[in-house]
């Protein structure tokens, strides 16, 4: 299977029927700088964000945006970063696990409206399964799948070894497969809204 093959607007529109069914919301754009103003529109001012590790929010420019501090959010990404003391820092992650907003991407997305989240230390998963009241998820249509297995595929002999060179070229360290979340449905009385955004364009890997 090619991983890099953009979607069929047909898959791309079937996919997002599914993802209905299962009470997150699909939205489709065209292009990176699209979803990054659905991004806009979507966080009011004065929302705690959180933002996982993510090619895919660097490549639409949300990363610079956010690093701007023009929105008006509250960016606990950045207090984090900001703290030296790497306990005070491990408790600033578990406190910033309540954000309201967490926003990241997805290693594969089923047609059959799920998806899923691999991790190596898991630091993103509690916002993903529980604790942030809002996700939004930026997919490239390259990682459509047709179910979940061929997921598990696309991220064991696809997503790992690019994301190991790409962690080793960044920070001198590779990554490892160690969490991965299957999320099928989100359970409507949780009162969560959960978006997935697909772009017609291949962001990340």
């Amino acid at each position: 299977m090619n991983y890099e093959t953009l979607a069929t607007p047909e898959q791309i529109t079937n996919t997002i029927k599914k993802l209905e069914e299962h009470n997150i919301h699909g939205v489709s754009v065209n292009t990176g700088a699209e979803a990054l103003e659905k991004i806009k529109s979507m966080i009011p001012a004065g929302a705690s964000v959180m933002n996982g590790s993510s090619v895919t929010l660097e490549t639409i420019g949300f990363v610079d945006y956010l690093q701007a501090g023009q929105h008006g959010w509250n960016n606990l990404h950045e207090g984090i970063l900001a703290e030296q003391d790497k306990a005070k820092q491990g408790e600033l992650r578990k406190q910033a696990s309540l954000s309201d907003f967490y926003l990241g991407s997805v290693h594969a997305l089923s047609e059959t409206g799920e998806f899923l989240v691999a991790s190596n230390t898991g630091s993103q998963l509690p916002h993903i399964v529980f604790t942030s009241k809002n996700l939004i998820f930026v997919v490239g249509a390259q990682k459509l799948v047709p179910n979940l297995m061929e997921g598990l595929k696309r991220i064991e002999e696809y997503v790992v070894p690019l994301e190991d060179v790409h962690m080793m070229q960044k920070y001198g360290s590779g990554t490892s497969l160690n969490k991965i979340v299957m999320f099928k449905k989100e359970n409507p009385n949780m009162g969560r809204n959960v978006t997935v955004i697909i772009v017609n364009e291949k962001l990340g890997y």
